[in-house]
């Protein structure tokens, strides 16, 4: 906080030189607005049919029907080179859960794109289960338009957990014939760190400390807003790292409270989103210009997890009696 001092040009339609964009209405007629080949990143997390109250109860067939002519419009906006990251957990109906990135799967492929990772996002806090084993994962699509597209892997790497390894191997095979490896005994990492995969957790700077998780928003979370179902800052911030450029645009079709159009913002892309709740929009142009302001709320890229303390991190002497705390 306090270091983003640039002057943030803001817009109700799309206008070339704007900043943070906010398209008011139904996401399919606000895309509709935006020119060919403008986008060159769409992130989302589309509604998931769960009676949040933002959404309506409908059955997974009438769902999908109304996405999908979202994302037959996306083949018009999205640049060759650009990406799609689709964020999805489960459809649930009478406690049965049905993997909604298994069905938007086919949407994306219909339309000719390529998945190039399964992201799984872990976090650790949710509704707990009592029929079923609590949920703590989701997951992003990763597609691009075509084989050409920006993956800036060196502006996400993490460090690596033993950056002293070295290549160990003194001969290797040519051409069915064994010849000594030139590079035995040189350091076989990257020094800028290691590839994060695809299960995201975030590791801290001090190797030995292991890996921090991004955690999704809930009660103690500084991004928390009256959304139920809020996107993390620092989830889209990688993405945006990975897949676009200074200057490029994001677009975020369900945009909610501009999570997604925050951390475009904050790191030199144009943020451009559609929004229909009246109270999400409010609180999104308070948002950006807490960021223009330099007093935006939110948690760095990488930083720690809190841990438990105080009262509630210490077994209850209720609990004592039982097996796992004996």
């Amino acid at each position: 906080m306090g270091l983003f001092t640039k002057k943030i040009k803001k817009s109700k339609k799309y206008e070339k030189n704007s900043d943070f964009i906010l398209l008011e209405g139904d996401c399919y007629k606000s895309i509709k607005t935006l020119p060919d080949n403008s986008i060159k990143l769409i992130i989302t997390s589309p509604p998931y049919n769960l009676n949040k109250e933002y959404e309506d109860n409908k059955t997974l067939e009438n769902y999908l029907k109304e996405i999908n002519p979202v994302i037959k419009e996306f083949n018009r906006v999205l640049k060759d080179d650009g990406s799609i990251c689709w964020q999805v957990g489960n459809y649930v109906n009478k406690s049965e859960i049905f993997p909604l990135d298994i069905f938007y799967y086919n949407f994306f492929k219909d339309e000719g794109y390529k998945l190039r990772n399964r992201i799984v996002w872990h976090f650790n806090h949710g509704l707990h289960g009592t029929k079923r084993l609590s949920g703590r994962y989701e997951v992003m699509l990763w597609f691009t338009k075509s084989d050409k597209y920006t993956f800036n892997l060196d502006d996400i790497r993490v460090p690596s957990k033993y950056p002293g390894k070295t290549n160990y191997k003194k001969m290797k095979l040519v051409k069915g014939k064994l010849v000594k490896d030139k590079n035995y005994g040189k350091l076989s990492g990257n020094p800028l760190g290691k590839n994060p995969s695809d299960y995201w957790e975030i590791m801290t700077k001090e190797w030995e400390l292991g890996f921090w998780e991004i955690p999704n928003v809930k009660a103690n979370h500084p991004e928390k807003t009256l959304h139920p179902c809020q996107f993390p800052i620092e989830l889209v911030e990688r993405c945006v790292f990975a897949f676009t450029n200074e200057k490029d645009a994001v677009l975020d079709p369900f945009s909610g409270v501009g999570s997604s159009m925050l951390a475009a913002v904050k790191n030199n892309r144009v943020g451009i989103g559609c929004e229909l709740d009246k109270s999400y929009i409010k609180i999104a142009y308070e948002k950006i210009g807490l960021l223009e302001q330099g007093d935006l709320p939110y948690r760095q890229l990488g930083k720690k997890v809190s841990e438990a303390k105080g009262k509630v991190a210490k077994v209850p002497k209720e609990f004592k009696a039982y097996k796992l705390f004996g």
